[in-house]
């Protein structure tokens, strides 16, 4: 938990981890630490063990969690954080040894998914979420339910419930899908009227702190949250944004992902990241200075497949160039380099989203005569008249045509 008592000391955290050679372990331990600083914990030590297997009752062996329990008394350690998912038996084991707290990786991304969601879907998400995850664990959350939301792992429903009574959660669960069945009902209908309405859609998707919500601030003026934290931006936003084409796209910021993200974790935030997969366009937004860049595009493309979104249009977008200085990367044809921060690669970056998207409309000069003037009010509906001059034969208007209304326009096109 962050404490909003500045006189009040973070919790400090070892973060623990069994390395089977599954996944680069050095990366993924960065990553839970900064997990853990977003939570609002300090990470004092890291303890890896190699081995080939997890321990079925304590996930590391003996050995290890001797010395990690003696480490704990000695530093005065608060909570022991696991890269992996724990089973409720090895929570209680491992607290029993160690005598402190034990979260697992799932807890703490729960823990900050809490803090960030705003919109009422968010927090519906994020409840069901930490329910359908707790159920099964109830019996070996015994230090974390106790302390009633005191701190990381503890945030979100009423423990006291959670501790004792299986049925309230499972009844909690029921609801909480029913009301966001509804959400997602009204979300396709939102969907659905786009469509109907012409509604150019481009999703912002990619890594967690790569610069999703600067790019969408930058490009819109939307004054979303943008700070140099993971998960800073939980609930969509969208905003218009005219491209050098004379079209108006909606631009919408999404969750931000990371590393084997837990299926549960996709599936409770399924409605939101739906936004991707309905879009006309998905812009892959990766940190260019990180030495995991060549990941970031990889989780972000495997989960929107998973999504079932691997037919939409998608374009690689680098940012944080000018965290670069003079060092050339190269990466494939379908990607713009830019600095949200800075403005660099912007009209680079708005043209390639035009060419991305299929051609729905076209800028032209016509003279439409006043016997069939209502022909720009039909235009009008359907795209956009940037200028218009009244002469003696008619009407001289520089307009975007919608290709729906091409064969009334084309006999009037200068």
């Amino acid at each position: 938990m962050i404490n909003t008592d500045e006189n009040q000391a973070r919790p400090r955290a070892v973060l623990c981890a069994v390395d089977t050679g599954e996944f680069d372990m050095d990366y993924s331990m960065e990553e839970l630490e900064n997990l853990a600083d977003t939570a609002g914990a300090d990470t004092i030590a890291h303890f890896v063990q190699k081995t080939t297997r997890f321990e079925p009752a304590t996930c590391i062996g003996t050995g290890k969690l001797a010395e990690l329990a003696e480490f704990c008394k000695n530093n005065e350690i608060d909570m022991v954080i696991f890269n992996h998912e724990l089973t409720a038996s090895q929570m209680r084991n491992i607290e029993d040894v160690t005598d402190v707290d034990v979260i697992d990786r799932t807890t703490l991304i729960l823990d900050i998914f809490a803090q960030r969601a705003r919109s009422a879907e968010g927090r519906l998400q994020v409840e069901l979420a930490q329910l359908k995850y707790r159920l099964p664990r109830l019996g070996g959350m015994g230090r974390i339910l106790s302390r009633q939301g005191g701190g990381i792992g503890s945030r979100g429903p009423g423990e006291a419930k959670l501790e004792t009574d299986k049925r309230y959660i499972r009844g909690r669960i029921q609801k909480l899908e029913g009301q966001l069945k509804e959400l997602t009902k009204r979300r396709e209908y939102a969907h659905a009227r786009r469509r109907k309405d012409g509604v150019i859609t481009v999703a912002i998707v990619g890594y967690t702190n790569v610069g999703k919500s600067t790019l969408l601030n930058a490009l819109t003026e939307a004054g979303v949250l943008a700070e140099n934290m993971l998960f800073a931006t939980l609930d969509p936003t969208s905003r218009a944004l005219e491209l050098p084409d004379g079209r108006t796209v909606m631009l919408i910021d999404t969750v931000g992902l990371v590393s084997r993200l837990p299926h549960n974790l996709v599936e409770a935030f399924k409605s939101t990241l739906e936004e991707a997969i309905n879009a006309d366009l998905i812009l892959n937004v990766c940190d260019i200075s990180s030495k995991e860049v060549d990941e970031q595009i990889r989780i972000t493309r495997d989960l929107i497949a998973e999504l079932g979104g691997e037919a939409i249009p998608m374009l690689t977008v680098a940012n944080k160039c000018d965290v670069l200085g003079e060092e050339t990367v190269v990466m494939g044809e379908k990607t713009v380099f830019i600095s949200a921060k800075t403005g660099y690669g912007f009209d680079k970056l708005l043209n390639a989203i035009a060419e991305a998207l299929t051609p729905t409309v076209k800028r032209m000069k016509i003279m439409i005569p006043y016997s069939d003037a209502g022909l720009l009010n039909l235009i009008r509906q359907k795209g956009k008249v940037f200028d218009e001059q009244y002469e003696p034969d008619g009407i001289i208007a520089d307009a975007l045509v919608d290709i729906t209304v091409m064969d009334k326009v084309e006999q009037y096109i200068i």
